[in-house]
């Protein structure tokens, strides 16, 4: 077997749990990046340079979004940028399980990419109508909103998971925390509208604006009222923390 047909079936081997995820991360995502970091360990690179990769490639996207008048094939560049900056995105942990060369310091800065691409990525939009289309300016509030929202939803997320390492680092002998994620398909598609990868893909209406921005407004109020369920979740799965 080649190295890299062995690193692929040891990756699939070391894959970590779909609980909570998905269903684009979990059955797209996933498997593209699974390549992916399989060639990163031919090639020698480190899980780090995987994630630098990851935000050349997303900001490439983002910029693309900003200041290219939208066409087609400028849709179509905007969301393969993206789709592979999200794949990478997934590779990098791959790799990082592969090899076991995963580090604090590469795990901030995988969220410290995640943070900006989340933020970056709507005021792109905002930038994108301001520019090249005759939206009135009302509609400017959407992308706007979508910030906060995905701000918010990344700190949510973060924040959680944070506030449960240090409990069970803080408690001897505590149990896993429950993370109120589910494994099912069904679980999957329905929160698949938080999924960015679903985003990355509406990129190829972009040139169709009354298209896009249906979908893209869709989305932000879809993802407006998930924020409020999963801060409800949240909060719950922490505050149970403090009584086990």
């Amino acid at each position: 077997m080649s190295e890299f047909g062995a690193a692929m079936t040891r990756l699939r081997e070391a894959q970590k749990s779909s609980r909570g995820a998905p269903a684009y991360s979990r059955f797209v995502n996933r498997p593209l990046g699974r390549p992916m970091a399989a060639a990163a360990y031919v090639a020698g690179l480190t899980p780090t340079q995987v994630t630098l990769l990851s935000g050349v490639a997303t900001l490439g996207g983002i910029l693309a979004i900003a200041l290219l008048p939208p066409t087609w094939w400028s849709s179509l560049l905007v969301a393969a940028l993206l789709v592979l900056g999200y794949a990478l995105d997934s590779a990098d942990g791959q790799l990082a399980r592969l090899t076991g060369r995963g580090s604090l310091a590469g795990e901030w800065l995988d969220h410290f990419f995640d943070a900006a691409k989340a933020v970056g990525v709507h005021i792109a939009v905002l930038l994108n109508w301001y520019r090249f289309t005759d939206l009135a300016d009302v509609w400017l509030l959407v992308p706007l909103g979508f910030t906060a929202v995905a701000s918010v939803f990344f700190f949510g997320v973060v924040g959680a998971d944070l506030l449960r390492r240090i409990h069970r680092l803080s408690t001897p002998g505590a149990p896993p925390a429950p993370t109120g994620g589910r494994t099912s398909a069904l679980y999957s598609l329905a929160v698949v509208p938080a999924d960015y990868g679903l985003l990355c893909i509406v990129f190829l209406t972009l040139w169709l604006t009354p298209v896009f921005v249906f979908l893209y407004t869709a989305l932000a109020a879809i993802n407006a009222l998930l924020l409020l369920a999963s801060g409800v979740r949240w909060y719950r799965s922490v505050a149970a923390l403090e009584r086990s």
